[in-house]
């Protein structure tokens, strides 16, 4: 993967997880804030819990970390593979993020 490819999809899959915040917030009742910087996106949640998701450029991977630990995830052409083999970049948020939050919470691409 270039350098391209992966800013390309990193990109993505920052965008997309705002519009799931978005599309959580205008729809439930949940309240999920979400603030961007560069590349980086925090999600804080009502009781003051945070996820933070930020961008590794040097190593093509995408970080995040959660009160359940950290994860490093890499593009396999399809999705954001955590590169311990735990999952699905998409599937940890929203387990994360709906325990932190006390909600059910659904995150997607």
């Amino acid at each position: 993967m270039t350098d391209l490819e992966f800013l390309d999809q990193a990109e993505k899959l920052l965008l997309a997880v705002e519009r799931s915040c978005d599309r959580i917030n205008d729809t439930g009742d949940a309240d999920v804030d979400s603030q961007r910087t560069g590349g980086m996106v925090t999600l804080t949640f009502p009781n003051r819990s945070q996820i933070i998701i930020n961008l590794q450029k040097p190593l093509h991977e995408v970080w995040m970390a959660a009160k359940s630990g950290g994860y490093h995830y890499r593009f396999d052409g399809a999705v954001w593979q955590d590169t311990k083999g735990a999952g699905e970049f998409f599937d940890r948020l929203s387990q994360d993020a709906a325990q932190q939050s006390g909600t059910p919470l659904r995150f997607e691409a």
